[in-house]
């Protein structure tokens, strides 16, 4: 298994990166947080092209950084790759051009370039010179060069915040395509909770330079409900079972229980090749969610489930239920009048409804 540890520190000019890390690389792992809060800062620390970081870094038993003892491998020596919110791809060589500057940088190379044209499907594009390519292709291709050179570690610093909804949906279904092909350690920055939610298997959050949440991607959201740098919301993968066409739904799986989607909210060109067993990675806003205190026996709403209140926690006339159903929590933002009326208590069984259009993913 790929690993990376980091105790580092770099002095910028609004604020001072500190970061002590362990990360084990079983899927890609997310850094999220607001703009200026230490994201860029740590991948370019990583990639040895921040000077001001001091400490340490160690990715593979390979030390990269021990400042105390004035070990400090170059950027070009580190084998770790960077794919930015700009392509950077040379614009006096075509696609093609651009790729093979790449392989011939990589001094032992391995991978075979057709292959990771496939892989990334831009077969179509390598004649073709860089101005005449769209924004979600030049960072197909800008990924394709980046994979060709062959990193043991590649970072990815907001890639698709210059994208439209369509070409951000295409590069991160190439991006977890690429990533279980591969087997290729990731670390994706970006300020989209939506982006992470699809892309990561663990979360690290930053603000002002300092970690504040670190783990399994959908636990550091929940955390995260308790701040101010997401919409409170449940984040949750579930497996699809079955497509009704008729009512416009998606049977999903959770526990032993069902749950249904509006076929509306996924990608119009999958909405007929959903397969069984496929899991979905989504979210509901707790604002989304309301709680009775019997079951619902005439009601519009779809989706209603038996839970238990595991927690209440209240801001002023704000309240924040979290609930347990099928191992799985739920967040129901509500007003304290209600919390009053209906008398809710932690220990108490209740029932939680939400409509299938709450139910909201970026892809499958």
């Amino acid at each position: 298994m790929n690993t990376l540890s980091l105790n580092i520190q770099s002095i910028q000019s609004k604020f001072i990166l500190t970061a002590e890390l362990n990360l084990f690389f079983t899927g890609i792992v997310g850094i999220f947080g607001h703009s200026g809060s230490g994201k860029t800062t740590l991948l370019r620390s990583i990639a040895g092209l921040n000077e001001q970081t001091t400490g340490s870094i160690i990715f593979n038993e390979q030390v990269l950084l021990d400042s105390d003892h004035n070990q400090h491998v170059k950027a070009e020596n580190r084998h770790i790759s960077m794919v930015f919110q700009e392509p950077r791809l040379f614009p006096h060589l075509n696609v093609e051009e651009n790729l093979d500057f790449a392989i011939k940088r990589c001094q032992h190379s391995q991978l075979n370039k057709a292959d990771i044209i496939n892989l990334t499907n831009i077969n179509a594009l390598l004649s073709k010179n860089i101005n005449q390519l769209s924004g979600g292709e030049q960072q197909k291709v800008a990924l394709a060069r980046a994979i060709l050179s062959e990193p043991k570690l590649l970072l990815l610093d907001e890639p698709l915040s210059a994208l439209d909804r369509k070409s951000k949906k295409e590069l991160i279904s190439l991006l977890k395509t690429v990533n279980n092909t591969l087997k290729l350690p990731m670390i994706y920055v970006s300020h989209s909770s939506e982006e992470l939610q699809q892309l990561a298997e663990q979360l690290v959050v930053f603000e002002q330079g300092k970690i504040i949440e670190a783990g399994e991607v959908h636990q550091v959201f929940h955390q995260l409900n308790n701040t101010q740098l997401i919409k409170q919301q449940t984040s949750l993968t579930v497996k699809l079972k079955e497509v009704s066409e008729q009512h416009g739904l998606v049977k999903l799986a959770l526990g032993e229980q069902y749950i249904f989607m509006s076929l509306a909210q996924l990608a119009e060109e999958n909405s007929t090749t959903l397969a069984p067993l496929n899991t979905l990675r989504c979210y509901i806003f707790a604002n989304d969610i309301s709680i009775a205190t019997v079951e619902p026996t005439s009601s519009s709403i779809v989706n209603q489930l038996r839970a238990q209140i595991i927690a209440i926690s209240q801001k002023q006339s704000q309240v924040l239920i979290t609930l347990k159903c099928q191992q799985q929590e739920f967040f129901a933002s509500i007003s304290s009048y209600s919390l009053d009326k209906l008398s809710l208590a932690v220990g108490q069984h209740v029932y939680i409804q939400f409509k299938a259009s709450a139910i909201r993913t970026l892809t499958i």
